[in-house]
């Protein structure tokens, strides 16, 4: 498995549709051996224990979850899961809505010869954009950035090392 390489979220994708709102926008990949599916990448992203830590918070807002809920979103039985709506989804993309329309999430598997890339991003949206084009995120999100940075490399290697330990 390789080390997790930062970067711009890459055109012609799910995710950089939010380019053109002005939003905060990341993307983090890693290369894994074998040919995860898109459906085997979301099943082992949103079932590790780590992003259970997340689903255990998000019970107290009135959106819980199971890891059934996450198999039948990642399998397409389900456009719901937890606090997120399903927004778009390709083949190989999925995109998701938080419930307060603020945040998205993207994961992508990009295929090769004997192995993976997966990607993991987020687009924040801004509450508005003034009228010299600066994007309003909220202090909270300023707040918020390292941690935000450090736990989606966190997840995305869980995900990763659950693929691969399968």
């Amino acid at each position: 498995m390789s080390r997790i390489t930062a970067g711009p979220v890459p055109d012609h994708t799910l995710l950089s549709r939010y380019r053109e709102r002005r939003a905060y926008m990341d993307a983090y990949w890693l290369h894994v051996q074998g040919a995860p599916t898109l459906p085997d990448y979301i099943e082992a992203f949103y079932t590790t224990p780590l992003f259970g830590l997340e689903r255990f918070v998000l019970n107290f807002v009135g959106k819980p979850s199971s890891d059934a809920e996450a198999r039948d979103m990642a399998q397409g039985k389900s456009d719901r899961f937890a606090a997120w709506t399903v927004e778009a989804r390709t083949d190989n993309e999925i995109l998701l809505c938080d419930y307060l329309s603020r945040t998205r999430s993207w994961l992508m598997c990009e295929r090769a010869a004997g192995w993976t890339r997966l990607y993991f991003g987020s687009a924040i949206v801004p509450r508005r954009v003034t009228a010299d084009g600066r994007a309003e995120l909220g202090s909270a999100f300023h707040a918020l950035l390292g941690f935000h940075r450090v736990y989606s490399r966190a997840l995305l290697r869980a995900a990763a090392n659950r693929l691969q330990a399968d």
